[in-house]
């Protein structure tokens, strides 16, 4: 068979992503945070976007809203699950204030503070802060930098330590704390990294382990608990007998926990709340950084006449101007083809951007109020009306895409009469009903498997089979498999460690 080249003419179709269309999908998903960054990077490099603020007065309806129909009403962990099951807030935040705005009316001051003064000054000023003027200085407005787990401990060290070998491994030891103030590294690769003996590593670090707040530089969570506890002066044979033995506690085998310690159920109960009282977390207070604050990207009000009125928060809307006049200014003074293809191209993108954020708006908008009709029931009676919802469901009712849908509700939240909601939150698997009704939400039956547990007594502790039972005549078709998957989800122990629980405190009481 001979071989031979030709050329042949072929048309076809197929469907080629723009990158500005991939950045509009990428716009769909994005976070307010995420959001935000994104736009100043784009103002940063765009000399014809800047920002429309909007007045603290703005009508709110220059917004866009939307009434749903609905009858609307106002609405109204357990004590140890291991390490995981303690918890503790970092919040903390940073004002800068600029040097300039604080001598507004004399731009010599800071070289006259000297060159390292004036350097520390400079240095403390890279935030924004009000421009100078007749209403000159706030006291008010400045702020202390907040206190990171590092700084904390690092002048500690330099106040505990004077022999400069010393000082240096701890400095290297506090590079290995976690969030939480654990420390998290090895003492035998920092012995060698130094070549210092490993006994003194663990000296120094011994010595670290006294530090403010009690309980940092801790290995594990029953090293942390010893350490709050000698401060204490409560460590007796008793409690470190506890202490050695929280993977127990853990299970509440407080049968067991009696016999290992040698206490009376009186005496166990005042111990397990001295436990309490402490501290797993000593490093969590000085976590760096500030606390993210969830905003609500939708807010659902009672209207007038009674329907939902769901409305887009202003607060999370970015709104940015494309300067028109200073483009055709600058377009109208240069005659250089490269200078006007670049202000060419910043046009268009600005263009594209102001279209692609209002597209953004509309869409969420639209999804969030379609959720809204959907899960109306759950908003006027709770949880127990929550429907099943899926992501085709919504994009078969407002004529989207799935995958849209489904970056549109990635990482947003609504507002509503009974809280904040994740709007992923609404979409919720599907359990059959037994008498063949309509199918029952999976966060329904989760929060009543939870009052069930709630509400039971002592003597009469609920088996997974006797919820599975429970539901059944109820009319939900449930697998003792789920009820289990759900009740481990929730972090509630078995029917077992509950039993054993209730009638340690019921002992106690009585």
């Amino acid at each position: 068979m001979a071989l031979s080249a030709k050329l042949q003419l072929r048309q076809s179709q197929s469907l080629v992503m723009t990158p500005q269309l991939m950045q509009s999908i990428r716009l769909l998903q994005f976070t307010h945070t995420e959001l935000e960054r994104f736009i100043d990077d784009e103002i940063e490099r765009n000399p014809l976007l800047e920002r429309a603020e909007v007045p603290d007065d703005a009508p709110a309806d220059q917004f866009p809203k939307i009434e749903t129909q609905g009858e609307a009403s106002a609405a109204g962990e357990d004590w140890f699950e291991g390490e995981a099951g303690w918890s503790s807030e970092a919040i903390s935040e940073k004002l800068d204030t600029s040097l300039e705005n604080l001598f507004p009316d004399d731009p010599g001051a800071v070289e006259r503070m000297g060159p390292d003064l004036a350097m520390q000054w400079k240095s403390a000023s890279s935030g924004s802060g009000s421009g100078g003027g007749s209403e000159g200085f706030d006291m008010e407005d400045m702020a202390a930098a907040a206190v990171t787990l590092r700084d904390h401990v690092g002048e500690q060290i330099s106040f505990a330590f004077t022999d400069p070998v010393e000082r240096l491994v701890a400095s290297e030891l506090s590079d290995w704390l976690d969030e939480a103030g654990y420390f998290r590294g090895e003492a035998d690769e920092i012995a060698a990294r130094f070549g210092v003996d490993e006994a003194f590593v663990l000296r120094v670090l011994a010595d670290c382990q006294a530090f403010d707040p009690a309980g940092l530089f801790a290995c594990d969570l029953a090293e942390c608990l010893r350490i709050q506890l000698i401060r204490r002066d409560r460590l007796d044979p008793a409690m470190a007998a506890l202490i050695d033995n929280l993977d127990l506690l853990a299970k509440r085998d407080f049968q067991s926990l009696k016999r290992i310690c040698g206490v009376d159920e009186e005496d166990l109960l005042a111990m397990l709340a001295e436990i309490r009282a402490l501290d797993p977390r000593p490093g969590g207070a000085f976590v760096g950084g500030s606390a993210d604050t969830i905003v609500p990207d939708v807010e659902v009000r009672q209207a007038a006449d009674g329907s939902w009125a769901v409305e887009l928060n202003p607060d999370t809307l970015p709104r940015v101007l494309v300067d028109q006049v200073y483009f055709a200014q600058v377009t109208g003074r240069t005659k250089d083809a490269a200078e006007r293809n670049f202000l060419s191209e910043c046009l268009q993108n600005a263009n594209w951007l102001t279209r692609s954020l209002d597209q953004r708006a509309k869409t969420i908008l639209k999804v969030a109020s379609e959720i809204v009709r959907q899960q109306d029931a759950f908003l006027v009676h709770g949880v127990r009306h929550l429907r099943p919802l899926n992501l085709r469901t919504v994009a078969d009712a407002i004529g989207m895409h799935e995958s849209t849908v489904s970056r549109v509700t990635a990482n947003k939240y609504m507002l509503t009469t009974r809280g904040v909601f994740e709007l992923r939150y609404f979409f919720t698997a599907s359990i059959a009903s037994a008498e063949g009704g309509d199918a029952h939400s999976s966060e329904a039956v989760r929060d009543r498997i939870r009052q069930m547990i709630e509400e039971e007594q002592a003597s009469d502790v609920l088996s997974d089979d006797a919820i599975v039972d429970i539901l059944r005549k109820s009319g939900v078709d449930i697998a003792r498999r789920t009820v289990a998957k759900y009740r481990e989800g929730m972090n509630i122990a078995s029917s077992v460690q509950r039993r054993r629980e209730k009638r340690a405190l019921a002992g106690a009481a009585g």
